[in-house]
């Protein structure tokens, strides 16, 4: 084998395991480094404590579909970026109207992202309200 494909074969295995250090070392530093023991004792409702506090409510709550559509936006924006870097950086190289108009097609189409999100209302905080709840509770008073 010639000099060429051997160093060729060495930058590619280093690349490969330099790629599952940073994969596997997280996972490996996180093990090591995690507390064995945690503090999980029942207090007299039978409830565990985790921070030393006791809970409040139920751990099992809705979320609203605000939040998933909200997600789908970040997404968009998060693609929208990994996309436009690399255009960005050889712009005006080769082609720019090609370029420009590439650019131009994806910002537009991204941008329906935007007005799909502003006609479902996701935009629109809207706060529920609690006083309903309470106001058709029945009320109780306490013997004086």
């Amino acid at each position: 084998m010639s000099d060429a494909l051997i160093s060729d074969i060495i930058y590619v295995a280093a690349f490969c395991l330099g790629g599952l250090a940073f994969a596997i070392g997280p996972v490996l530093i996180a093990h090591l480094l995690a507390a064995r023991k945690t503090r999980q004792t029942a207090n007299k409702t039978g409830q565990y404590i985790e921070c030393g506090m006791d809970p409040i409510g139920d751990a099992w709550i809705r979320y609203s579909a605000v939040y998933y559509l909200y997600a789908l936006v970040f997404v968009a924006f998060a693609v929208d970026v990994l996309y436009l870097v690399p255009v960005a950086i050889i712009y005006d190289r080769v082609f720019p109207v090609r370029d420009l108009v590439e650019l131009l097609v994806f910002v537009g189409i991204l941008s329906l992202v935007i007005v799909y999100a502003w006609k479902k209302g996701v935009f629109e905080w809207k706060l529920k309200r609690v006083e309903a709840a309470t106001a058709s509770a029945p009320k109780t008073t306490s013997p004086r």
